[in-house]
């Protein structure tokens, strides 16, 4: 069951923001905008004149290509998983076979 979400105050690129959250979610949010402060302050560090929504725009392009790297490494560890347990059952078939 869901509790009632609660205000979380959160720092990102030195302006404070709010967001309403459930209460078991709160650390995940904080964790989340963390990470975000910290990924958007190294673009803003790397001297190029930005705005605040070019330097938020890239940071969302940098964790969309990093999750996609992870579910193509996941799908590829999947196939390896199941050729293995293909491998597996066929060698157990043979086994019993004979």
């Amino acid at each position: 069951m869901s509790q009632t979400p609660e205000p979380v105050s959160v720092i990102i690129l030195e302006k404070k923001y709010q967001f309403a959250c459930d209460p078991e979610q709160r650390t995940d949010l904080v964790e989340a905008a963390r990470h975000l402060d910290e990924c958007m302050s190294e673009i803003r560090e790397t001297g190029r004149l930005m705005s605040l929504e070019r330097i938020a725009l890239q940071a969302a392009l940098n964790f969309s290509a990093d999750l996609l790297k992870l579910q193509r490494n996941e799908t590829q560890r999947q196939e390896k998983i199941d050729s293995r347990i293909r491998l597996l059952a066929d060698q157990i078939d043979d086994a019993l076979k004979d």
